[in-house]
């Protein structure tokens, strides 16, 4: 069990802040990249869109590079989950948890 906390060398680092009705990334090794993610209203969407699960601002990572997701919330227990990449954190208000894993794929997750 101890060795879930380990994590290998990531290539990118994203902080990621769960708000209320919201997310705040920011890109850690780049200068002044930090930007919010709202949830598109349905009456947005056409019929590419997914329902309850589009953005206005999508986040864009590299493929075959290893990703590492430092989580965090600003006031109540949030989620940040890629069901499709097969990771879920916790974002806990003072607390900071990690998450690692790599794209070996394109698409739009």
């Amino acid at each position: 069990l101890y060795l879930l906390d380990d994590s290998v060398d990531a290539m990118i680092t994203i902080k990621t802040i769960g708000r209320q009705w919201y997310w705040s990334y920011e890109y850690s090794d780049f200068i002044d990249v930090e930007f919010d993610t709202y949830m598109t209203p349905e009456s947005d969407l056409d019929n590419e869109g997914f329902r309850l699960l589009d953005v206005d601002n999508r986040t864009i990572l590299p493929m075959n590079t290893e990703v590492r997701v430092l989580t965090s919330a600003s006031d109540v227990l949030h989620s940040w989950a890629v069901p499709a990449l097969g990771i879920k954190i916790d974002a806990t208000p003072g607390r900071l948890n990690q998450g690692t894993f790599t794209i070996n794929r394109p698409g739009l997750f």
